[in-house]
């Protein structure tokens, strides 16, 4: 259970307008999200340096398929698009694993690298699944600043949940190299977790 924080934001007049029809959808340890009207939703953070972190992300991801739009940024919040979907973890335990959506992770991973993010991970949690398996991205942390060279969060939840070597089965399809590279790097990364 997440624990409770005090949250304070200078709103500008329409963010407030906007902010009081919302919608409360959940808290995180770093902020609370509320659903705005016309598909957007803020942000609310707790402090300065996250909203910096996550803000700037999603400015340098704008027209990025597989990141909400960004609208506006406070010094304490962010208005973005609203994003629907299921969990990874969650919509991989009720319909599985398919071709297409380990298709659409690879081409995520390569996007990550597009953008010229430093850490090419993202946890099973930030990643929403919609229509047609189609991805989208919430909570971008540390993109820039972390180094991270293969997806060790992501195989780590899929571990959790029982599918990695089924992933990296469909990544060896698409990708000999990459899926060698990936497996090698988390074998040793989860034996010196041990």
């Amino acid at each position: 259970m997440k624990k409770n924080f005090d949250y304070s934001a200078d709103f500008d007049e329409k963010t407030e307008k906007l902010f009081r029809n919302g919608k409360y959808l959940g808290q995180g340890n770093n902020g609370i999200v509320y659903e705005l009207p016309n598909n957007k939703a803020i942000k609310i953070f707790l402090t300065k340096k996250v909203c910096n972190d996550e803000g700037g992300i999603l400015h340098r991801t704008n027209g990025s398929k597989y990141f909400p739009r960004l609208y506006k940024r406070g010094k304490l919040y962010v208005v973005r698009d609203m994003v629907d979907g299921e969990r990874l973890d969650d919509y991989i335990k009720q319909h599985g694993l398919s071709e297409t959506l380990i298709r659409n992770i690879y081409d995520l991973l390569l996007e990550f690298k597009k953008l010229k993010f430093t850490k090419l991970d993202t946890r099973c949690k930030d990643i929403f699944i919609s229509e047609n398996e189609k991805l989208m991205i919430i909570d971008p942390k540390k993109a820039y600043s972390r180094k991270v060279n293969y997806p060790r969060h992501l195989m780590k939840g899929l571990k959790r949940i029982g599918v990695l070597e089924e992933f990296l089965e469909g990544i060896s399809e698409i990708d000999k190299h990459k899926a060698n590279e990936w497996n090698i790097k988390f074998e040793r990364y989860f034996n010196n977790e041990q």
